[in-house]
């Protein structure tokens, strides 16, 4: 092996520093907001305020709270705790001024007024009141101010060409003009109704999001991610192979609970990047890989990301059915990046990295099993007919539940309940506090941003912009299908490029689905059409997260990183339009719901799956430039249409696919060329 193979760099001792980990918490801090670090009496203030509406969403998923109570609650603590827990300006980090506590008595003042003005409150909301229009001004600006602070200028600055889109509609040119709304009547349909800041974004962020976040918090804090980790190097070690299978699979078990892209790249990033190094990855080589398993995170049940929860709000339909419509793409998902750590170790003559095993797999399993009773729990109660809400409530106890099984792994410790730690302050450090803490701060950021987009929804129903919208880019295309699909897939790109998934999501959800429904599209493959793409956001500049984050540990470059990650991520990245431009697509999303699959054709999903996986092998080799061994121009250039045009579903399209599948194969089988390795 030569040195001048950029992938094949052997660094002796290659170990992440502390350096590397600070700017990488510094890329999770882009995504979560710079938290103050409080101590002292400020210190257990937050920590007991977090706690506290912990306890009060999980009384509410248990008990009945009016949707008009809990909405409105729900933001004002949200709100509240974000002045608190994160800082107006990196400078006054780490204490609490005195505006902040303004804007927390504020928060609380707004949804105080809504609460006693009662039905006749909301009755008023096309012609508002001088003081409903006060506080629904405030709570626009606080709510801004909340986007501000947890994710940063772009989500505000969006929200406020939104609102200026409704403010100065008579001056817009063709054929974006509409009447116009005042302020009164803008801030009624924000404030004092169900349908702007308090609508279903909120409704979600309320009733799933930040139980799923308490689930979540439960499963890391009780060490299920450490097991998770610790159990796939066991498993996939011993092979050239080996780190990157690793990787693949502590992303998926470790993603999956978590919901988070970044958060998900740093912890495993910091682990197995010095082994990625010393099998053979180059820098970027290995923060792509790393990158783009923690944009798995998004997309792998039984959490997925945040906006998952907005589809199943969105469409009326059950959570379960969200899962199992992204069974199949994520395992395609998966078996890509498998396919393509594969090729790497053969393209690259990757070698065999010693991997520290703690023990073996089935040691560790046998040792702390009930981390996987945890993660399917929640599948298991939603089987049993209990709803989301309750599903992840009951999960989240047999979490605490099971935590018991283990010394290392109690959520609060044998020897509080022996009398040997304090009482009180023995449970105020315990796992269960701060899991109960963590639950809450840690959803502020997409709680902030699911209000924010509330607006935003509120703009378009109020305006009617997404129907004004679909019917452009219809136009656009001249009603075809393929090319609604693609523009709609750019604009979500673009959009995604400024704003997180959560944001992206919804905002296309209400002005570009309608264009692809128009078309016939199913509503739930037009939705998730736009939640994958919209999950790319996660790995394009300028925020490109996750790979910035991998490049901040691997000291690579941060674009060349993205570069690295979209190479491995490109394929499944097709697998949309599969979604939407024929219904034998809809097989990939096992129809829709679970009630379908009553009736489903099987054989078709089978074929639709079989085709999805071969096309997606062959962009595989043909990005990579390697199938059995290096290809050369003409193999390379039929793997990719062949790709192309078997991800397109029809039997046309499928005989063009496999027929240039068969003659690469042919070709390079033909060629008597001895193997070695090719050059980066």
């Amino acid at each position: 092996m030569s040195n001048e193979h950029s992938h094949l760099q052997h660094p002796p001792d290659v170990e992440v520093s502390e350096e590397a980990l600070a700017r990488a918490e510094e890329f999770i801090e882009e995504e979560e907001g710079h938290a103050n670090k409080l101590k002292g009496a400020l210190g257990v203030f937050l920590t007991l305020a977090a706690v506290a509406v912990s306890l009060f969403h999980l009384y509410a998923a248990y008990e009945i709270v009016p949707t008009q109570t809990l909405r409105p609650l729900h933001v004002s603590m949200i709100l509240a705790l974000c002045f608190i827990a994160f800082p107006v300006a990196k400078r006054f980090r780490h204490r609490i001024m005195w505006w902040d506590w303004l804007t927390v008595l504020a928060s609380f003042a707004i949804v105080a007024y809504l609460i006693h003005g009662g039905d006749d409150f909301t009755d008023r909301n096309t012609l508002p009141n001088s003081t409903d229009i006060a506080f629904g001004v405030a709570l626009i600006v606080l709510v801004m101010e909340s986007m501000r602070r947890t994710n940063g200028w772009i989500m505000p600055i969006v929200t406020s060409c939104f609102i200026a889109y409704a403010l100065f509609g008579p001056y817009l040119p063709a054929p974006w003009t509409h009447k116009g709304y005042e302020v009164g009547r803008l801030v009624g349909h924000m404030y004092m109704t169900l349908e702007g800041i308090y609508g279903v974004a909120v409704d979600v962020s309320s009733s799933l999001i930040i139980l799923f976040t308490i689930f979540g918090a439960f499963l890391q804090f009780s060490g299920a991610g450490k097991f998770f980790i610790d159990f796939s190097f066991s498993a996939m070690g011993g092979k050239p192979t080996g780190v990157g299978r690793t990787v693949v699979l502590s992303s998926f078990l470790l993603g999956g609970p978590s919901g988070s892209g970044v958060a998900t790249t740093v912890t495993i990033g910091s682990v197995a990047y010095p082994m990625l190094a010393k099998a053979g990855y180059e820098k970027n080589a290995a923060g792509g890989l790393l990158a783009a398993g923690g944009l798995g995170a998004i997309i792998s049940p039984p959490v997925l990301g945040a906006a998952a929860f907005l589809i199943a709000e969105f469409l009326k339909i059950s959570y379960l059915d969200v899962i199992l419509m992204a069974v199949i793409p994520t395992l395609l998902f998966y078996f890509a990046l498998f396919l393509m750590v594969q090729i790497d170790a053969s393209k690259y003559g990757m070698h065999e990295a010693v991997i520290a095993k703690v023990d073996t797999a089935w040691n560790l399993a046998k040792r702390y099993w009930f981390h996987f009773l945890s993660l399917v729990s929640i599948v298991a109660f939603m089987l049993m007919g209990y709803s989301p809400v309750l599903s992840v409530f009951y999960a989240t106890i047999v979490t605490l539940i099971t935590s018991f099984l283990h010394r290392d792994c109690a959520l609060i410790p044998y020897d509080w309940f022996r009398g040997r730690l304090p009482w009180i302050k023995g449970f105020y450090n315990s796992g269960l506090m701060k899991a109960l803490e963590g639950g809450s701060i840690g959803v502020v950021n997409v709680a902030a941003t699911c209000a924010g987009a509330g607006i935003i929804v509120g703009v378009v129903t109020l305006t009617g912009l997404g129907l004004k919208f679909s019917g452009i880019v219809i136009d656009y295309a001249g009603g075809s299908l393929l090319l609604t699909a693609i523009f709609t897939a750019l604009v979500v790109w673009i959009v995604g490029l400024a704003v997180p998934v959560t944001a992206s999501y919804i905002i296309c959800a209400v002005i570009t689905a309608p264009a692809l429904i128009k078309l016939g599209v199913p509503d739930f493959a037009a939705h998730m059409f736009i939640f994958y793409y919209a999950v790319l956001s996660e790995v394009s500049p300028p925020t490109a997260l996750s790979p910035f984050a991998a490049a901040a540990i691997t000291g690579g470059d941060p674009y060349k990183t993205t570069l690295q990650c979209w190479k491995y991520t490109v394929p499944a990245f097709l697998l949309p339009f599969m979604f939407v431009l024929e219904p034998a697509g809809q097989g990939l999303l096992l129809m829709g719901s679970v009630k379908s699959l009553a009736n489903a054709d099987w054989w078709s999903i089978a074929w639709i799956t079989f085709t999805a996986a071969v096309g997606i092998a062959s962009i595989a080799a043909g990005f990579q430039g390697w199938a059995f061994k290096r290809t050369t121009f003409v193999e390379r250039l039929l793997l990719i249409v062949a790709g192309f045009a078997l991800v397109l579903p029809g039997a046309m399209s499928d005989i063009v696919g496999f027929g240039c599948v068969v003659l690469a194969i042919v070709l390079q089988l033909l060629r008597r060329e001895p193997r070695k390795a090719a050059p980066a």
